[in-house]
């Protein structure tokens, strides 16, 4: 999917990867870009449309699919990662809401709008739901989820001409991270390589330094064959009656 002349939707669009991917659809052409906040932020760009999301709150979340009347690309970006040590069961109910249930309720409430463009969902899960995080469990456990999502996701809408990308993100330079002393990459470098990737149709996308060092094992691995292997268990899909 080329990004030029094309409408685009990003969660988590007011601060750090969610605010570089709205510049960056807006550099690659997007006609238009639909930054969805908790507290929508106005834009000077005229092709930007805020929209007041709270990826927990189901009213907000189809209010916002009622505004929309197309769209191609959906970027589940918005997150949250709290530093627990799973003690306290409060943390990982947030995680799970807001980076499991968040993209799950927002791709099934703009699902329609997708399929009659036989467009892309983008779920930014994290380098996390491959290995957990060992002061950031909740969050890790909710990553790994939200990786299983998107290949539920993957497997069942490329029947109707949707695909489904997950990106897996490394250690980037946003608030979340700000207090750790590692390697980092920029906002605007992931949200280059997110798009890249976008448009090179790729279905797992690594795009950070620390990421694409494990790319090549996890597309050749054996948890990618398998996940394959069970997509071809569905049956084709019914043609449609003209």
């Amino acid at each position: 999917m080329i990004i030029d002349g094309k409408t685009v939707l990003v969660t988590g669009a007011s601060r750090g990867i969610g605010q570089a991917l709205v510049e960056e659809a807006l550099r690659r052409g997007a006609a238009r870009v639909y930054a969805a906040t908790r507290h929508p932020v106005a834009d000077p760009d005229e092709r930007v449309t805020p929209l007041n999301v709270d990826v927990t709150s189901a009213v907000q979340i189809q209010e916002a699919a009622g505004r929309v009347e197309s769209l191609d690309v959906l970027i589940n970006n918005a997150g949250v990662q709290p530093l627990d040590d799973l003690s306290d069961p409060a943390a990982l109910e947030r995680a799970l809401a807001v980076n499991l249930l968040g993209p799950y309720r927002v791709s099934q409430a703009f699902l329609p709008a997708l399929t009659r463009s036989r467009g892309t969902i983008v779920n930014n899960v994290s380098l996390a739901a491959l290995a957990p995080v060992p002061f950031a469990p909740a969050y890790s456990i909710s990553k790994a989820a939200a990786l299983s999502l998107t290949q539920s996701l993957r497997m069942l809408l490329a029947r109707h001409g949707v695909s489904v990308r997950s990106v897996l993100t490394g250690p980037v330079d946003t608030e979340m991270t700000r207090g750790l002393e590692i390697p980092k990459a920029s906002p605007e470098s992931v949200a280059r390589a997110i798009f890249d990737g976008i448009e090179n149709g790729d279905e797992d996308i690594f795009p950070d330094v620390l990421s694409q060092a494990l790319a090549e094992g996890w597309r050749a691995g054996v948890a990618k064959q398998f996940e394959r292997q069970n997509a071809a268990l569905l049956p084709p899909a019914e043609p449609v009656a003209s």
